[in-house]
């Protein structure tokens, strides 16, 4: 089944996969420990036609999916949403997903740093060996709008009594001006 596994960069042609992408979404979201935001099957959709996702299909069924979102003036791309169906967990699919949705990051915005937030031992260890390194949240985008969309988290009460300064998540950043990235 490994052989069957396609990660590629989201096309038209994958608008189809927007309501179950956003029901993934949502189910895993409803763990407390996730820390997932919820995402619209139109928010999902948006991305796909704006060349911002990465999707991952196994025998064309919807294995898992990621996104891209720019911040601060494209000075930050935070890969969010990563999520992969329980069905095809362990598989390794997770990884693939996420190296492609670096690679469209540094392809698409080369000079921007890139975040994300994450309670996954397996994430934070993926993005470790991308180069990313974990920091304060201080070091994050100071951008409303970004942590607006913590809101549907079902952590969002513990990052407001913080401040935005703590959260259950693990912000981790990849800075491409460091040497000692990779």
């Amino acid at each position: 089944m490994e052989s069957d596994i396609q990660v590629v960069r989201a096309t038209p042609e994958h608008e189809k996969y927007s309501q179950d992408i956003s029901d993934l979404i949502y189910e895993a979201s409803q763990d407390k420990g996730a820390g997932l935001a919820q995402r619209s099957p139109n928010y999902i959709l948006n991305k796909i036609r704006e060349g911002k996702s990465v999707i991952a299909l196994v025998e064309n069924e919807l294995a898992g999916f990621c996104y891209i979102e720019t911040w601060q003036h494209n000075k930050f791309v935070a890969n969010s949403g990563l999520i992969v169906s329980s069905k095809f967990r362990g598989m390794g699919i997770a990884k693939k997903i996420k190296e492609e949705a670096f690679k469209l990051s540094r392809d698409l915005y080369p000079d921007a740093k890139l975040f994300g937030l994450t309670t996954s031992e397996a994430v934070m260890k993926i993005n470790s060996d991308l180069g990313y390194r974990p920091v304060s949240y201080l070091k994050l985008t100071e951008d409303d709008a970004f942590w607006k969309g913590c809101e549907t988290c079902v952590n969002y009460d513990i990052l407001q009594r913080m401040n935005r300064k703590i959260c259950l998540c693990t912000g981790m950043v990849y800075n491409p001006s460091e040497k000692n990235n990779e």
